[in-house]
């Protein structure tokens, strides 16, 4: 069972974004619109993806700072066909997007989880684990800038939607802030209750 529960883990258990706190920069500032969504979706499950298997291959006998240049040139080169066929793609949305385009080759996924989670199971777990993880941060941006777009804009997809009230600030930084502050919250209150479930609450402890 914990087995099974360390391979999702990423989607639900310990969600990137909503658990973690990691990759929050391009939510935030660039999770408004759908459009802008599967962009960054395509980006950073590319990127993420190809380069923490690349990076696999890296031997451990090397010293930590110098994996960890190693990890970053190799998400730098894999930036540079992704970035190409994304401008391919979605050409205008790219350039709204900017440097939080840019920051995807070195996020946290990369980073931080590959030597402190993945690259400590066996190549087979780790994809799998990888890929979840990926999922979690995908299933996250997708819901945030549906939810922004449709509220600020009033549109899905720029499709004008029949909606009698209109929030503009959930289309800005602060707005996404506040809605991932939220959903945070919601996020961590629903895992907790969750967990005090699953063991049963507190009655079956000790009266002493």
């Amino acid at each position: 069972m914990n087995k099974r529960t360390s391979v999702f883990d990423g989607l639900i258990g310990n969600n990137t974004v909503l658990s973690s706190l990691m990759v929050i920069s391009p939510v935030i500032m660039c999770g408004d619109t759908l459009k802008n969504a599967m962009a960054i979706i395509y980006a950073f499950s590319a990127i993420t993806f190809i380069s923490v298997i690349a990076g696999s291959f890296v031997p451990r006998k090397l010293p930590y700072a110098v994996r960890i240049i190693i990890y970053t040139i190799i998400s730098s080169l894999v930036f540079i066909p992704v970035k190409f066929a994304a401008q391919q793609f979605f050409p205008q949305v790219i350039n709204r997007i900017g440097i939080y385009f840019m920051l995807l080759a070195v996020n946290s996924l990369i980073i931080v989880q590959t030597e402190a989670k993945f690259y400590r199971m066996k190549r087979g777990k780790m994809i799998f684990s990888l890929i979840f993880y990926i999922f979690g941060f995908d299933a996250v941006i997708l819901i945030v800038s549906f939810l922004r777009e449709l509220i600020a804009h009033g549109t899905i997809y720029d499709r004008v939607v029949d909606i009698d009230t209109l929030i503009s600030g959930f289309g800005l930084p602060f707005g996404g802030f506040i809605f991932l502050g939220l959903m945070c919250g919601l996020y961590r209150k629903i895992r907790s209750v969750s967990r005090h479930e699953n063991t049963g609450g507190d009655s079956n402890v000790s009266d002493d």
